[in-house]
């Protein structure tokens, strides 16, 4: 069986640490056996690894957070890359080309999708791999997996069964989206299930609803009509349509860990970051990726957040209300991962006339490297503060240290790559200050001392 993870979201649940770059999977504030923290996604490949399932499992992600993926869990990580966001569908469907005409897997190939962040034990995905033999059993065109309600939850759609069901599995009857309390209670007296978001089907399946759809099954092609997609879920355009669907049911413990309430309960500690919490402040966990100190007194039941897009202070019921107020508020990232490091937004003033200046702090890793680029509407100013590094200027290359001051015009093609871990102090001046501004000539060291022949030490 082959798995598709799908990484997607915009990470408005879990502002102000998650933006548009930096969905709430990428968030490290849980706690591996050794103490250290780790995101969501990185403790579901870690579980995978465990099962040997990783080696066949491929991420389905947008192209905003390839960069994250491969900073957080290493470049080797198989990626579907969509050229665009178009909802669930879209993205099952390009995995589904991908491994049928670039990776050769066979009709008969069970496939089996599931979001990148579950919170769930190990057996978890242990139950997973059943579904690759039920479905061929039950001869079902798509096979669910449910966990048994703990709870009327209000949040969760529920998975309905047949009633009087004989078989080992689950002959699926229905689906009902987030009921009333009142209604999860009955739910639950006829054995519904909480659907979580798995399904398991053959290649020829999904393939062939592409088929009807007039849609190319080779993955290239794909690529190249993939806006003509339509923005859909998996769920409205095939599972409500399916003639026939089972499920498997898992009694272990499984967590969305979509909002602060429900992702403190399972934090490790009650403080990241630079601060003080008040030894009568009960239930109150505080997040803080700033450099100043965050003080609480007195305060109870409640997640204090800071990071450079803002600063979040709310009861920890009312949390999930937070997407909602930030409805319609449109706000650059202030921090994001690359594959090479990291930067922080410490400045972004506008003046009379259009020109800004944009301050960064940039971190890169050591022997990692920015791309040989340049940009158009905009010069730069690079101050090294910490480490070692070679920088590249229109073909030529020389060592930089601490103290060192860059300048490099509009139209300037540069790089760098850090010896050691290296830091630098950006100042961005110009028209129009965005990160499409950018044409990437070479995107490895190596290309780029094959071209620059001159090395200036």
């Amino acid at each position: 069986m082959k798995l598709v993870l799908l990484s997607g979201g915009s990470g408005k649940r879990l502002w102000p640490l998650s933006n548009d770059s930096r969905s709430k999977q990428f968030l490290k504030v849980l706690e591996d056996n050794n103490g250290n923290l780790e995101s969501m996604v990185q403790r579901v490949w870690r579980q995978l690894e465990k099962l040997d399932l990783n080696e066949s499992t491929i991420i389905a992600t947008s192209k905003s957070q390839v960069d994250m993926i491969q900073s957080q869990l290493g470049k080797t990580i198989p990626i579907i890359v969509e050229p665009e966001r178009r909802d669930t569908f879209p993205a099952i469907a390009l995995a589904a080309t991908y491994l049928y005409s670039v990776k050769g897997s066979n009709l008969e190939e069970v496939v089996g999708v599931l979001p990148v962040d579950p919170y769930v034990n190990i057996s978890f995905f242990e139950r997973i791999k059943d579904l690759e033999a039920t479905l061929k059993k039950s001869k079902a065109n798509l096979a669910l997996m449910g966990v048994k309600p703990t709870f009327p939850s209000e949040k969760y759609g529920y998975i309905v069964p047949v009633q009087n069901n004989e078989n080992e599995y689950i002959q699926v009857s229905c689906f009902k989206e987030k009921p009333s309390e009142a209604d999860a209670n009955k739910l639950i007296a006829q054995n519904a299930l909480w659907n979580c978001g798995v399904f398991a089907f053959k290649l020829e399946y999904v393939l062939s609803l592409l088929v009807d759809k007039g849609l190319p099954i080779q993955y290239v092609e794909l690529m190249k009509q993939y806006q003509n997609l339509e923005k859909i879920s998996f769920d409205y355009a095939v599972v409500e349509k399916a003639e026939k669907i089972i499920a498997l049911s898992y009694s272990g413990s499984w967590k969305d860990l979509g909002t602060w309430n429900t992702l403190t309960e399972e934090m490790g500690t009650k403080q990241i970051g630079k601060g003080i919490i008040s030894g009568d402040s009960t239930n109150t966990h505080l997040i803080n990726e700033l450099d100043i100190p965050v003080t609480i007194l007195g305060i109870k039941d409640a997640v204090i957040a800071a990071s450079p897009d803002g600063i979040l202070v709310t009861d920890k019921s009312e949390s999930p209300r937070v997407k909602e107020i930030l409805k319609g508020i449109v706000q650059r990232p202030m921090y994001e991962e690359r594959r090479w490091g990291w930067y922080r937004v410490l400045d972004h003033t506008k003046f009379k006339g259009g020109n800004e200046v944009l301050t960064k702090r940039i971190s890169v890793k050591a022997e990692k490297n920015l791309s040989y680029q340049k940009h158009y509407a905009r010069s730069e100013v690079w101050t090294i503060i910490k480490g070692e590094g070679l920088f590249a200027l229109n073909d030529e290359i020389r060592t930089v240290r601490p103290g060192d001051v860059l300048v490099i015009p509009a139209e300037a093609k540069h790089a760098i790559k850090a010896i050691t871990d290296l830091e630098l102090i950006e100042v961005q001046a110009g028209s129009q200050l965005i990160e499409e501004d950018i044409v990437r000539i070479f995107m490895t060291w190596e290309e780029v001392e094959e071209h620059c022949k001159s090395l200036v030490k």
